[in-house]
C-alpha cells in the first residue's frame, strides 16, 4: 500500500515554513469505487436468485443459506468503509525545528497497563517502560505512570529494580544514539560494542535474574530491600490485602528534579499506581483502570498529552513522540484532531500464523482506510491523545491547566493524598466519568467503544503507519490464548451492538455514513460465525442426505458465479495484498508494503 502513491495530496505548508507532514488518497480510490458498484450489482442479483428460489421451494435448507449469505453481504457493505477513501501519511520531523523549541514541546504522560504478573511478565512491563523512558525527548516534558490492576507486590519490586537500572540505561542509550531502546530486544539483537556494553548487560541480567526469581517464589524476601523507604512500601501487602479488595498504592519511584542518572542529569517522573478494588463495587476492567490514570497524573503532572501502552507493547522507535507532534504542532491541521493511533505490529510470531494472530488485515488495510474518513478506531495500545478529549467534545475543548500542580513535588503529602483519593473505587461514582469523561464503559472492548463515542462527538483521528514499526508486542501463540482472546473481544463487540449507541442506528448519524459502517463492521465481527458454521456443516449434512442444495449447473449460473470470486480476487490485488498457499493448504494473504514475509489469513465467501 505504502508505494502506490497518491491522487491527492494535502500539504501542511502554512507562512512559508516546510511541511511537517503530507497526506496521500491512493490511487486505487476511484478502481475500488467503481469496482463496489459492479460487486454491489451482483450480490443483489444472487440474493434475488435466493428469493425467486424461496418462492417455488421453501426449506430449512434454503433459508439457512439465505442467512449465511445475507450475512456475508451485510458484512461486505460494511467493510466498503475500508476501501473508499484509503490514505497514506508522511511526516517531516527534521522541520519541527522550525515549529518549535524543544522547551516549547507540550509534556508527554505515558500510561502503560499492566494485570497479573503470571501472565504478563513483569520484566516485560519493565521492558516497555525503560524503551519509552529513553524517548528521544525533553526528559523535563516527560512521565511515566505504571497501572497494575493486579495490585502485586511482585510488580511494583519489578520497578523499584527498573528505578534503579534507569540510571545506567538512559544514559547509554542517549550517549551512543542507540535505536533499540528496550533492553531485552537490543542485547538479543547482537548490537554494536561500546565500551560499557558489557556492564550494561551484566546489570540488566541481574536485574532479570532478580525480578524472575522473585515472581518464581511469589514473594520477596528481605535481602531483596535494601531500602527503609522500600521496605515500608511493601508494609501495605497484609493480609487482607488481595488482588480484588485492597485500598489504594501509589509509590514514586522517580522524580525529575531530585533523582539523577550516573552523569547528572534529570530522569524521567516514574510512578507505580494500583487502584482501590472492593469486592462490592465494579472495576469496569481496563477502562477503569485508565480513567484512574488520568485522573491521578492530572494532580501530578497533567500533561496535554498522554500515550497509553499495554504491558507488552515495548517502544521500537525513540522519535515517536516527535512523529506526534508533526501533527500536533501543525497550525493547519483541524483542531478537532483528538488522537494518533499506531498499528500494532507483533514479534515472535511464526511465519505461518495459524492463529492469524497479527490481524495484518486490520492493522494494514482498515486503519489506513478509516484514516481517510473521520479516523481510525482505536486498537488498544500504541495511542496518543489530547487530554482534553476525554472532558468533552471539540466545542467544549476545555483548556488544560497543567501549570496548576507541576510546581508541586510529586512527593508531597498534599500531592499524593490527592492522588490517592482520585484513584478510590468509589471517586467516579454518580459521575460522569465513563460516560461523557475518561475512557468509556459498557463494554469489554473499552477501545473500540470509546474511539466510537469520542467520534460521535466530533473529534477525529490519524493513523501513523511509519517505515520502522513505532510499537512490537506480543500476541497469543496457543489456541487457548487465541480463543480467551477471541471469546473477550466477540463479548465486547456484542455489547457495542446491544447497546443504545448502535453503530448503525446512532453512528452514521452522528459521524458519516462511511464511518458508522467501518464500526459497524467491527462492532458486527462476531456474526462473521454464522455463514461460517453454516457453511462448515450443511453442504456436508446435505451431501450425506443426497439433497441438493445448489442450482443445477448451466452457462449462464458457471459465468454469474465467476462474478463473485474474480472481481474479489482482483480487489484483493489491488489492495496490496496477494493471494499465495500456505501451509496446510490454507488460503492466505500478504501485504505488499510489509518488509517481511509474515502472512496473514482473510475471510473466504463460499456461496
Amino acid at each position: 500500500m505504502g508505494g502506490e502513491g497518491a491522487t491527492e495530496r494535502k500539504s501542511t505548508a502554512s507562512h512559508g515554513l516546510p511541511l511537517l507532514h503530507t497526506r496521500a488518497l491512493m490511487r486505487r480510490t476511484p478502481a475500488n469505487r467503481v469496482f463496489a458498484v459492479v460487486y454491489l450489482c451482483v450480490i443483489l442479483a444472487l440474493l434475488y436468485h435466493h428469493f425467486i428460489a424461496l418462492l417455488h421451494s421453501t426449506s430449512i435448507l434454503s433459508l439457512l443459506i439465505l442467512l449465511a449469505d445475507a450475512v456475508l453481504a451485510f458484512m461486505w457493505v460494511t467493510s466498503l468503509a475500508f476501501r473508499m477513501c484509503p490514505t497514506e501519511r508522511q511526516v517531516f520531523i527534521e522541520h519541527l525545528e522550525h515549529y518549535a523549541k524543544e522547551s516549547e514541546y507540550p509534556a508527554l504522560d505515558v500510561f502503560i497497563c499492566t494485570a497479573d504478573p503470571f501472565k504478563e511478565p513483569p520484566i516485560d512491563v519493565v521492558n516497555t517502560a525503560l524503551s519509552v523512558m529513553a524517548y528521544d525527548y525533553p526528559i523535563e516534558k516527560l512521565s511515566v505512570y505504571v497501572s497494575d490492576d493486579g495490585g502485586s507486590q511482585l510488580t511494583l519490586f519489578a520497578f523499584m529494580e527498573a528505578a534503579r537500572f534507569a540510571t545506567h540505561w538512559l544514559p547509554y542509550c542517549k550517549i551512543n544514539k542507540i535505536v533499540e531502546r528496550c533492553p531485552e530486544a537490543y542485547f538479543a539483537s547482537n548490537p554494536s560494542w561500546f565500551p560499557e556494553t558489557d556492564q550494561i548487560k551484566s546489570m540488566y541480567e541481574r536485574m532479570r535474574d532478580r525480578v524472575e526469581n522473585v515472581v518464581k517464589r511469589g514473594s520477596i524476601s528481605n535481602d531483596y530491600i535494601p531500602d527503609q523507604r522500600e521496605i515500608e512500601a511493601f508494609s501495605r501487602w497484609t493480609d487482607e490485602f488481595t488482588p480484588q479488595n485492597h485500598p489504594p498504592v501509589i509509590q514514586v519511584l522517580l522524580e525529575r528534579g531530585k533523582d539523577k542518572d550516573i552523569t547528572g542529569h534529570d530522569m524521567p517522573n516514574l510512578v507505580y499506581i494500583s487502584r482501590e478494588k472492593r469486592m462490592d463495587s465494579p472495576h469496569h476492567f481496563k477502562a477503569g483502570a485508565l480513567n484512574v490514570l488520568l485522573r491521578v497524573s492530572a494532580t501530578m503532572t497533567n500533561a496535554p498529552v498522554i500515550l497509553t501502552l499495554d504491558g507488552d507493547m515495548y517502544s521500537n522507535d525513540p522519535q515517536t513522540p516527535l512523529r506526534v507532534l508533526c501533527y500536533l504542532l501543525d497550525p493547519s491541521m483541524d483542531p478537532k484532531l483528538g488522537y494518533v493511533q499506531f498499528p500494532q505490529i507483533f514479534h515472535g510470531i511464526n511465519k505461518s500464523d495459524i492463529y492469524d494472530g497479527e490481524l495484518r488485515h486490520v492493522y494494514q488495510v482498515q486503519l489506513s482506510g478509516m484514516d481517510g474518513l473521520a479516523g481510525p478506531q482505536l486498537v488498544g495500545s500504541g495511542s496518543f491523545f489530547r487530554r482534553k478529549i476525554f472532558f468533552g467534545g471539540p466545542s467544549e475543548t476545555p483548556e488544560m491547566n497543567q501549570d496548576q500542580l507541576t510546581s508541586k513535588s510529586i512527593r508531597s503529602k498534599e500531592v499524593l493524598a490527592m492522588a490517592h483519593h482520585v484513584a478510590g473505587c468509589n471517586f467516579g461514582n454518580q459521575t460522569k466519568w465513563g460516560t461523557k469523561m475518561g475512557f468509556r464503559y459498557g463494554s469489554l472492548v473499552e477501545d473500540l467503544h470509546t474511539s466510537y463515542q469520542l467520534q460521535c462527538e466530533g473529534w477525529k483521528s490519524i493513523n501513523c503507519k511509519p517505515k520502522r514499526p513505532a510499537f512490537l508486542g506480543n500476541s497469543p501463540l496457543n489456541l487457548h490464548d487465541s480463543l480467551n482472546q477471541t471469546t473477550r473481544w466477540s463479548v465486547g463487540l456484542l455489547e457495542v451492538v446491544f447497546c443504545k449507541h448502535n453503530p448503525i442506528i446512532y453512528g452514521v448519524r452522528f459521524i458519516n455514513l462511511l464511518s458508522g459502517l467501518g464500526f459497524a463492521y467491527y462492532a458486527f465481527w462476531p456474526f462473521w460465525s454464522v455463514p461460517l458454521t453454516i457453511y462448515a456443516f450443511l453442504p456436508q449434512l446435505a451431501l450425506l442426505n443426497s439433497t441438493s442444495i445448489f442450482p443445477k449447473a448451466c452457462l449462464r449460473s458457471l459465468v454469474f458465479r465467476q462474478c463473485i470470486p474474480f472481481p474479489w480476487s482482483l480487489w484483493t490485488r489491488l489492495s496490496g495484498v496477494h493471494i499465495i498457499w500456505g501451509d496446510n493448504t490454507k488460503v492466505v494473504e500478504q501485504s505488499e508494503n510489509v518488509d517481511d514475509e509474515r502472512t496473514l489469513k482473510f475471510p473466504i465467501w463460499v456461496d
